[in-house]
This record gives structure tokens, sequence and C-alpha cells, in this order.
């Protein structure tokens, strides 16, 4: 729809609306509910995004439609029904959670910002959330990913979505994005926190896998720059919790198709790591921020299975950051960073609006 265009769905201006600041928490997304058809629905989307899987249109929809959908969609249903509760998806109630404790830091912190959540692929959708926050009057919106390290098949489909949106807006808002926090000091404590916690509880293992999403390895020599920040991720983690090289791997999961992707992958590692004697293993997967299928299914029901079957005795899952204050924390300090200079006090006071620039400043001096 071209921008001079007007929907017949959209409410007519009203003028004189009082204009705010918003935050958009987007994660990737997650099927309404664990069915075959919702699944599909949800897959259609997802594998569906030239972002997503980069081949030729004419090859892959029809292999997409035609194949892997029909075979793919129950299957993965299954595996949904496994990890969904009574509240719904995983992803979706930690992103809810999480939407609802930022706005409630920021307002401690002096930030008047309506935050709301969407999902690039399902429901709430990035361009149902921004047209309402439009409408309402939002003037200014920071999109916040979910996802610590850029990657073009994460990252960049957010802001390809936002752009969408805005070509079918008169008036776009002020736009900001924020693109990566995989070397955030807020971030990397928080995780260094849950995994601290997790021993004290649980005692340590004899060693650590942090387990990455995976992506082909063919975007590391396009230039992506995921593979080379979920290594520094991995690196500043070990760092803050005195692991010896020894002690931990860095991994990639979620592997698709034929090609090869980033190495060395999380299941072959864990049965590797039992051949060699490892009698615990704990994983942890830093990527993610919300704990979802690949983390709740995939790692810590069949990457246990992997690791058992293969000689090890005990394996251990560590949770995602999900709601926990200490992330909570460090998100806040994320938005509150890229909200500098933004009119999100109470009231256009010279003394608030220096008091908030002063605060942002020292803020990334800190960091």
């Amino acid at each position: 729809m071209p921008a001079n265009a007007s929907s017949p769905a959209r409410p007519a201006h009203r003028h004189g609306q009082a204009p705010f600041t918003a935050v958009v928490l987007c994660n990737l997304g997650t099927p309404d509910e664990p069915t075959p058809a919702a699944v599909r629905r949800y897959l259609a989307e997802f594998l569906g995004d030239p972002r997503v899987v980069e081949i030729p249109r004419l090859a892959w929809l029809p292999l997409l439609y035609g194949v892997i959908l029909p075979l793919r969609s129950a299957r993965s249903a299954a595996k949904y029904a496994t990890i969904w509760t009574p509240e719904g998806s995983p992803l979706k109630v930690w992103t809810e959670r999480q939407a609802k404790r930022l706005q409630g830091w920021l307002g401690e912190h002096g930030h008047r910002v309506r935050v709301v959540y969407a999902m690039r692929y399902g429901n709430p959708s990035i361009a149902g959330e921004l047209e309402a926050l439009a409408d309402a009057g939002a003037d200014r919106i920071l999109v916040l990913t979910a996802y610590p390290q850029y990657s073009g098949t994460t990252t960049a489909s957010v802001i390809d979505a936002v752009a969408q949106w805005a070509q079918t807006r008169r008036a776009v808002p002020e736009l900001r994005f924020v693109n990566r926090y995989h070397d955030d000091r807020g971030y990397l404590q928080a995780l260094a926190h849950g995994v601290q916690r997790h021993w004290r509880e649980h005692g340590r293992p004899d060693h650590l896998v942090m387990s990455f999403h995976g992506v082909p390895e063919r975007t590391l020599h396009l230039g992506d720059p995921y593979h080379c920040e979920c290594r520094k991720t991995g690196r500043l983690l070990a760092e803050l919790l005195e692991l010896a090289p020894d002690e931990w791997t860095l991994t990639f999961q979620s592997r698709f198709g034929k090609a090869k992707w980033l190495e060395p992958y999380t299941e072959p590692t864990l049965q590797a790591l039992a051949r060699d004697g490892k009698r615990r293993v704990d994983v942890v997967c830093p990527g993610f921020t919300s704990d979802c299928l690949e983390t709740l299914e995939e790692i810590a029901m069949e990457g246990r299975d992997a690791f058992l079957a293969a000689g090890g005795r005990s394996f251990h899952y560590i949770p995602c950051l999900n709601d926990d204050t200490e992330w909570i924390r460090a998100l806040g300090g994320i938005a509150q960073q890229h909200l500098a200079g933004w009119p999100t006090q109470a009231a256009a006071d010279p003394d608030a609006l220096k008091a908030q620039k002063e605060r942002a400043v020292a803020l990334g001096a800190l960091r």
C-alpha cells in the first residue's frame, strides 16, 4: 500500500492528541496453539521470510508448501505440546512479562513511556502493535529486539517488518532501533548471576556448554556479525564466571536442511563430552532471552537424552533470563540509553530533562 493511501480500517486522525513515547519489545514469535493447523500458519510465515531462508523464491516456496509444511507441521505441533503451559506458549508468556516489568522499571526511573510486546511471526504482530500505538498518539517509538546478538535472519527481519508497516502510514513516528547488546555489561551480569544461582543450588558441573541458535555458515562469509557476537558473548560470560578454557564450550543448535551451519553443533558436542568422561554437563542458552521450544524441548529434553544415551550421568539445563530482576534491570538500562534525548518525563521540565540526559551520558560512560 502506498504511503499516501488511506486504509478503510484506520480511524480518522484526531488533531490535538497528546503525543507520547513508546517501546516495542520484539521477539521471534510462536504459534497461537500447539495444533498442526496453527503451527503450519506460523511456520509458513517464518520459513517464508527471505531473511530466514535465503533460497530463490521460485525454488523454495514450492518445496516449503509442497513438502516441508505438510510433513513438519504435525511433528512440530507435538513438540510444542510438550512445553505448552496453561497460560500459553512460554515464549509469549515470558515476553509479555518482560514488557510489563520493563514499563514498571522505566516508570520507577522517571520515564513515562508505554511498553508493549510484539512478535515478528504470529501474534501480536509488529504491524498491529505499531498501528495501535501510532493511532493512539505515539510520535516516538523505540524498537527493542529480544535478540542480544545481531543477525540478518532475526534483527534485520524486524527492521524489515517495521519498514513495511511505515510504508502504509502518512505520518510515520520517529523510530529508533536497538540492534544488539551482546556485550552489554548488565546483560552479561544477568546471565552470570543466573548460572551462579543454579550452581549454588545444584553444585557445579564438569563442563558448561553455551548453546546459541545456529545459522548457515555462508552468512558469516557474507558479512553477518552474528557468529562473532556470539563468540564475544561466550568469552565475556566465561570471564565473569572465571572459567578456564577447558571448562566450557560454545556451540550452535537448531540446524535445518543439508547445508553446513555454524559449528560446533550442540548435540554432537554433548555426545562427545559424555564419551570423553564428563559425568555432568550444564547447558545455558545466552542468545535466548525467553525460554521457548528451542530451549525447553530441543535442549532440556532432546539434548538431555543425547548426553545420557552417550554415557553421561547428569544433565542440567539452566533457564533463560525470562523475567529475572537482574535481567529487567539490564533491559531497562539498554532501553534508557536508547531513549536518551526523547521527552519521556512527565512534563517538559528543563531541569528534569537535563537530569535525564546527564543520567544517560553517565550510563554510557560506565558501559
